[in-house]
Order: C-alpha cells, then sequence, then structure tokens
C-alpha cells in the first residue's frame, strides 16, 4: 500500500528549508530551484505546493508565525496561575527577542521579508503585516485589562503601549541580529520599559 503523503508536513519541510537557507546566504538570494535542492525535492515537487517564490515566502512566515505562538503559549504554560498582565508581556519578550535560534530564524526572515517588500511589488501585495496587527489587538487586550485594573502607570493608553512594546522589541530584535548589542542587554532594555510601564 502506498505511503500516504502529509501534505502540511511536506509543507512545513519547505518552508524550513527556505529559512535555512535565509539564513545561509540572505533571504534576496532565496530561489525555488535553491529551496528545492535545500529540501531534497525536485523543483516539481516544490511548485505544486508553491507556485511562486512569493507564495512561498508568505507561506513561510505563516509558518514561522505559528512556531513563535506556540513557543510563546509553552512558556505561558509554564509560568504560576493566574498569569499576570506583566508575566504575559515578559514571556511575548522573551519569544519576540532573537535570543535562540527559532526566534532568530523568524525575526532574519521577517525582518528581510519586509525590506524587499519595499521594492517588490509582488511581495508587497501580500498581506504581510496581518501577523503583527493581530498581535498589536492581542497585546491590547491585555493592557487594557491590565489598565482596568490599575496595574499601568497612569496616563499609559493601552493601544499606544502595546504599539510602543512592538516596535521596541522589533527595533531590539533587529540590533541583535546585526551584533550592536546582545540578546541579554536587550531583554534589560525591555525589562526596564516594563518596569515604567507597571511603575504602580
Amino acid at each position: 500500500m502506498p505511503k500516504r503523503v502529509d501534505h502540511g508536513e511536506r509543507r512545513a519541510h519547505i518552508a524550513d528549508a527556505l529559512v535555512r537557507l535565509a539564513a545561509r546566504e540572505g533571504l534576496h538570494t532565496v530561489t525555488l530551484r535553491g529551496v528545492a535542492a535545500e529540501a531534497g525535492m525536485s523543483l516539481n515537487l516544490v511548485q505544486y505546493y508553491f507556485a511562486t517564490k512569493a507564495e512561498l515566502l508568505r507561506a513561510t512566515l505563516d509558518h514561522l508565525e505559528a512556531g513563535s505562538h506556540e513557543r510563546w503559549a509553552a512558556r505561558l504554560r509554564a509560568l504560576p496561575r493566574p498569569v499576570t498582565a506583566r508575566a504575559y508581556l515578559e514571556a511575548f519578550c522573551a519569544e519576540a527577542l532573537p535570543g535562540d535560534g527559532p526566534s532568530r530564524a523568524f525575526q532574519l526572515v521577517w525582518t528581510s521579508y519586509a525590506v524587499l517588500a519595499m521594492t517588490d511589488p509582488e511581495l508587497a501585495a501580500q498581506p504581510f503585516v496581518a501577523g503583527p496587527d493581530r498581535l498589536e489587538a492581542q497585546l491590547t487586550e491585555v493592557l487594557s485589562e491590565a489598565h482596568a485594573a490599575g496595574e499601568l502607570t497612569a496616563g499609559a493608553e493601552p493601544a499606544t503601549e502595546a504599539a510602543r512594546l512592538l516596535a521596541l522589541t522589533h527595533g531590539l530584535g533587529t540590533s541583535v541580529l546585526v551584533g550592536q548589542r546582545t540578546a541579554e542587554r536587550a531583554a534589560a532594555v525591555l525589562g526596564a520599559h516594563l518596569d515604567a510601564l507597571f511603575a504602580r
């Protein structure tokens, strides 16, 4: 009896091959042929799942985002109950910074994609900011609950603080990628920001 093909597993395998290739050679050099070689597959098989490079890149971002959320959820499950807003945000910051292989891969590919999309209409047409938009809404909800409970510094506005935290993690993540500071130093900066935000 022929082996049943797990199409989701194959898509993930191809996406992981793209990430490895991008980490070594830069996202701008990636081709479907190169990804096929990295994945140990034929070009035709890769194109069966992803007709264009833009389609593959978008799917890879979704794959990386899903992995990041799974790791964040695991961090949250390890925390004492109930999880405070501060602890929730600390878990987010720990996952958002490129401090290990998976989080570094996500930051590297997403940042590279954003830069390429500035000059590539096909990439720009893909809704790649949907992930950050969802994340900002999620952070706003948590901060709104903390605000209602009187946990935030006077004058803090949840939506503004969510946008600020997201921008801060992205900027610090990039500074770690380029070697401006270590992940530990970036985490300390985020910790100082949360100290000020929850100073009651």
